[in-house]
This record gives C-alpha cells, structure tokens and sequence, in this order.
C-alpha cells in the first residue's frame, strides 16, 4: 500500500488482524498501541483505516457490538441448534434472542439434523415453530448432513448483502453449516458421547465470504452461557416482542407480567394469544436477572 485505505476486519489474534481492503486485498496488519490505551479492542467486523505500514489507524464508529460471540456492526444473528444431540436449550436460545433484541440485531433460527425427527418429535417442533415465529424470528429446520439444496438456497437469500454472527452451542453442527454457506473448510467433529461437548470446534471468530450471494458470515467459537450483568429485570419484557401488544394494557405501567393482577401479557397467555412456553422461559429468565441484580445492587442494567 502507498498510502492509507479502508477495509473490514474479517478476523483476529493475538494483537494480529486480517483485513479485507476495499479493493479486495487482504492485509494481516497490528493495531497501534492508542487503542490499548483508550481500552478499545478491534473486532471482526470494524470498518477501519490501515496505515502504509501495515497498521490500524482508526476505526469507524459502530452500530452495534456482541460480548459473546464477539463481533461488531452485525446485520443478524443465526442462531444455531440441534433437534437432537444435544438437545435443544431453549432458554439458552432465549438468552440470545434477548441479548439480539437489546442490541437491536435481527435474528433467524436454525435447527440443524433435522434428519434425527423422529415421528414422536411431530408435536414439540410445531409448538417451537409456532412460538417463535408468532414473536417474529423466521424459523429453518434443516439438516447438512443429508444435504438440502433448496434449504441452502433460502438460507443463502437470507444472508445476502449483510454481515451475519453465526451462534449457538458446541456440537450443533455451526462448523457442517458454514461449509454449505461458505467456500471454507472447517473441521468438524463428532461429539463425545461422554462430555457431549463439539471436538475440533471453532477457536476463534472470523467473518468468511458466502458462496453466492454478497455478504459475510462469522464463524464464532462455542458457548454455553451468557452474560446477563448489564440486563434489568424491569426492562425485560421489552425484548420479547410478543408481549407488546399487551404490555401498554396492563393494570399498572410498571407491570413486570409475574404475578400483578389485571396483567394483559398473562391473559394473553391464558387465551393462547402469546406462547406459553416462551412465556415460562421469561419466567425463567426473569428471576435470573433479578437474582442477580439483588446480589449485585450497584451494576448498572439496560
């Protein structure tokens, strides 16, 4: 390079960052020691500037950032699980599509080996499908082992133009997707059948080019918690979209859907108009966050 250009942080190391200039070029280059001293960490998916030395110099201001997976200006979320092995945590999965609407980032589910339904499973896949996307998340069931062309394809269509965190637990099969989505190669493993944990997963994140379609896709390492600090039990309900028809018709404003009296959010679960199951999962999640802000009563929540 002559002189300084823009480009976008496909990945990162140890202090070390591949970016992807605006002509095509890929450039591994450092960050400049400013950024240490101003606690700013570049993440896959900064627009930055790059020096003629190979450094970064700057970084745009961002629309957005994740902790877990960690990545920045992200259009959506593909939210990765299993129909069976593992078997699908949907509280965990509601922990996301919380941490997703917080952040104000789109998200889309997956459930992956979609070949191990069996005849019993009928019943529980239409209650899932029902109840998340009558909260608004498009819902895939799919399964790359069999390989499913026209599935692939909607996926494709789906990503296209945008810069997608692919997310979800070890062993749910991200590493099988992302070589149907991407031109990449990852290994894969199956899981232990004691530990039940994904071997040979994703270390680190990195955004990888689709095969078809513009855009960019960002292969995360494997989790299975979420922070939940910066979370308020008053502010919960918020983020799940379902309840906002009824929230506003409450008895009282500050109604937190527990066990007020008069609360529209539990009557419409009692009719049938909202989930129940996503319902109890907010339940859940609710005295979680709200075990947590008692122990931790000076944390700052949104």
């Amino acid at each position: 390079m002559d002189k300084k250009g823009q480009g976008l942080i496909i990945a990162g190391v140890g202090g070390n960052y591949e970016v992807q200039m605006e002509n095509g070029q890929v450039l591994r280059c450092k960050a400049r020691g400013v950024f240490r001293k101003q606690k700013v960490t570049p993440l896959i998916g900064d627009r930055v500037t790059v020096s003629e030395g190979g450094f970064l110099e700057s970084i745009a201001p961002r629309k957005n950032i994740l902790v877990r997976p960690a990545a920045v200006n992200v259009d959506q979320v593909l939210v990765v699980f299993a129909v069976h092995n593992p078997e699908p945590h949907l509280l965990l999965l509601d922990h996301f599509l919380v941490e997703a609407e917080r952040q104000g980032i789109e998200a889309v589910l997956i459930f992956n080996k979609a070949d191990l339904c069996k005849e019993t499973d009928a019943e529980r896949r239409e209650q899932i499908q029902r109840a998340y996307e009558a909260a608004g998340y498009p819902v895939y069931w799919i399964s790359t082992y069999q390989m499913q062309p026209d599935r692939i394809a909607a996926l494709q269509k789906q990503l296209r133009h945008k810069i997608t965190v692919l997310a979800g637990p070890s062993g749910v099969g991200k590493s099988s997707l992302i070589n149907c989505l991407t031109k990449a190669n990852q290994e894969t493993g199956d899981l232990s059948e004691k530990i039940a944990r994904g071997k040979n997963t994703t270390r680190h994140a990195r955004l990888l080019p689709l095969q078809s379609a513009d855009g960019w896709i960002a292969d995360t390492p494997g989790f299975s918690s979420f922070y939940i600090q910066e979370w308020s039990s008053e502010a919960l309900a918020m983020y799940y979209p379902e309840f906002a028809p009824y929230r506003q018709t409450c008895r009282f404003p500050d109604c937190r859907h527990i066990t007020e009296p008069d609360c529209a959010v539990r009557g419409a679960v009692t009719s049938g108009a909202v989930s129940e199951l996503r319902y109890e999962q907010y339940r859940k999640l609710y005295e979680e966050v709200r075990e947590y802000e008692q122990t931790h009563p000076s944390y700052k929540r949104t």
